[in-house]
């Protein structure tokens, strides 16, 4: 059960999956673009997650004992559009909380909302994002949400790459993280299940440091 588990045995396991369902790829040959322009060696997709009852189980579990661990006053749950909506949900449903999501701008018909769902100025709000990689999803979100009149306790996500501008973001806007596992736990079991060259394990640390220069 999850509750057996600790927080070093989540990171573990969850890094484990993601490589096992093929969440996760590498290519060091034709490096993938993210939309900010960046190279990459890796691509993470969480929302592969989804299609696998048992680990979505795990992670939605693993995600209610976190918030439950760390924002325990938490009163909704609110996702970042839109990878993190299906975990919201999920998480929402676990612990029996009001569920809402904040787009990545205002609709544009309608009553043209930020915010979906309803939110009182004063409750406290845990957000949900898949992966945090530069943070400005979270951050935009998290903007919203108080202007809105909510306290945003802190973000949860699945997985993060560890980037130190992005810590240094979060840090600016008063706005904490917590994430199931991360860049480093990825590694750790990628090199378990393959046999990595030292000049591959270089380049991935290197990505890391500074993922806007890397060409890889």
């Amino acid at each position: 059960m999850i509750l057996e588990l600790d927080n070093k045995d989540i990171s573990e396991e969850v890094a484990r999956k993601l490589l096992e369902i093929n969440a996760v790829q590498f290519n060091f040959a034709k490096p993938f673009r993210w939309s900010s322009g960046w190279n990459s060696p890796i691509y993470t997709d969480c929302r592969m997650t989804l299609s696998y009852p048992d680990f979505r189980t795990f992670i939605k579990n693993s995600f209610a004992r976190l918030i439950r661990q760390i924002y325990p006053t938490t009163e909704v749950i609110a996702g970042v559009a839109t990878a993190g909506i299906s975990q919201a949900a999920l998480i929402a449903d676990t612990m029996q909380l009001p569920m809402l999501y904040v787009r990545a701008k205002p609709k544009e018909h309608g009553k043209e909302n930020l915010i979906e769902g309803k939110i009182t100025a004063g409750q406290k709000v845990v957000i949900v994002e898949d992966i945090i990689s530069t943070g400005g999803s979270c951050l935009q979100a998290a903007q919203a949400l108080r202007e809105a009149g909510a306290e945003v306790l802190g973000v949860v996500a699945i997985l993060t790459y560890g980037f130190d501008f992005a810590d240094e973001q979060f840090a600016a806007a008063d706005l904490s993280y917590e994430t199931l596992s991360d860049y480093t736990q990825l590694l750790v079991q990628f090199f378990k299940r393959e046999d990595v060259s030292e000049s591959t394990m270089a380049s991935l640390h290197e990505w890391r440091k500074n993922p806007s220069q890397w060409q890889g």
